[in-house]
């Protein structure tokens, strides 16, 4: 963990209603039947309060003032996830309101699904309620449109994915090594030729698994010669195995970089009766992994761990700590149950 730097910080007062009165040359009345839908405006009047909306980027506060705390706070943390099915994303979840709890925050929240405008949508939707915090899973490539969230002081904190165009802290697991790790893991038991499955490739943190699925196979000289990626559903990944298998020189080992790619993985070989001699090593555990036969090898990244951290960071910045924007790495580990030891070809 990087060390804590206080820096100043002076956060910039969100715009008001009364401002983008003054900005169109009309009266606030107008201004608040222009942002509640209500008719009656002149079409000059209504352009110039739009204008004057989006270049103050005025977002209305649609929380009753009986449920806000004198302090001006809401006391309501947003979280932006990837898809809160995904069991990754519940355990995420699931520590945030945990530490929330104690002080009394509530924890509201929505998926993303992967989908950038969904992103800035929901974002939108939760600052317009004045929410006191952000805690982020991104699907966009550049989030420097909330800077202007960030420089009214308020606290974001990215998680599993890092910030671009931002300057907010970030909590990531580190999906490099734990990639590279597998990869050793497969070669300790006799494998050579070893198949990827990879997530988009849209997410840093899946090129940031495929770079140390590939450094790893260099260490040992080995050339990677099966991969496949953009898989993001089960039955994606079910049929990207099927095809591998079918080749005239397939894979001995798999090494998929999400769960819900190994979910598909492990089903695609227990129907082809290949699942106790196709070795498998998935990156993230995921429930009842430790029930099948044989019970799943995997890479385990902390989702609770990393709520955990980035709750506190969010609590620690709405106490009033200021530190220069740092990125938080939790470790993961390699945890062995059968399907990663199953024997290569190259085993001595």
């Amino acid at each position: 963990m990087n060390p804590a730097v206080p820096t100043p910080m002076v956060p910039r007062a969100r715009p008001t209603l009364r401002d983008v009165a003054l900005l169109a040359k009309v009266s606030p009345k107008t201004v608040s039947r222009v942002v509640n839908g209500e008719p009656g405006v002149s079409p000059q009047k209504l352009a110039a309060v739009r204008r004057a909306i989006a270049q103050l980027d005025y977002r209305p506060n649609f929380t009753a003032s009986s449920l806000r705390r004198s302090s001006g706070r809401t006391a309501a943390i947003a979280a932006v996830l990837e898809d809160l099915a995904n069991p990754f994303s519940a355990a995420l979840h699931r520590a945030l309101e945990d530490a929330a709890r104690d002080r009394e925050v509530l924890i509201f929240a929505g998926s993303v699904d992967e989908n950038p405008q969904r992103e800035r949508e929901l974002i939108r939707a939760f600052t317009m309620r004045q929410a006191d915090a952000l805690v982020v899973v991104p699907a966009s490539d550049n989030q420097s449109y909330l800077m202007s969230e960030v420089s009214a002081g308020t606290p974001v904190v990215f998680v599993d994915r890092p910030p671009i165009g931002l300057p907010v802290d970030a909590v990531l697991a580190d999906g490099h090594d734990g990639a590279a790790a597998a990869v050793h893991h497969l070669v300790r038991h006799g494998h050579r030729d070893i198949a990827y499955l990879g997530d988009l490739q849209s997410i840093q943190t899946a090129r940031q698994r495929f770079q140390g699925f590939k450094e790893a196979l260099s260490d040992h000289g080995i050339r990677p010669a099966h991969i496949v990626h953009d898989l993001h559903t089960e039955r994606e990944s079910a049929a990207a195995v099927r095809r591998l298998l079918a080749a005239a020189v397939p894979p001995t080992a798999f090494f998929t970089s999400q769960n819900l790619v190994t979910i598909g993985a492990i089903r695609a070989l227990q129907q082809l009766g290949r699942h106790r001699d196709v070795a498998l090593v998935g990156f993230d555990d995921f429930p009842l992994a430790d029930l099948l036969h044989p019970a799943v090898t995997v890479i385990a990244q902390s989702p609770s761990e990393m709520g955990r951290v980035a709750a506190a960071l969010i609590f620690r910045r709405l106490d009033g700590e200021q530190w220069r924007p740092t990125t938080h790495l939790v470790p993961t580990r390699l945890i062995p149950r059968g399907s990663g030891e199953i024997a290569g070809p190259h085993r001595a």
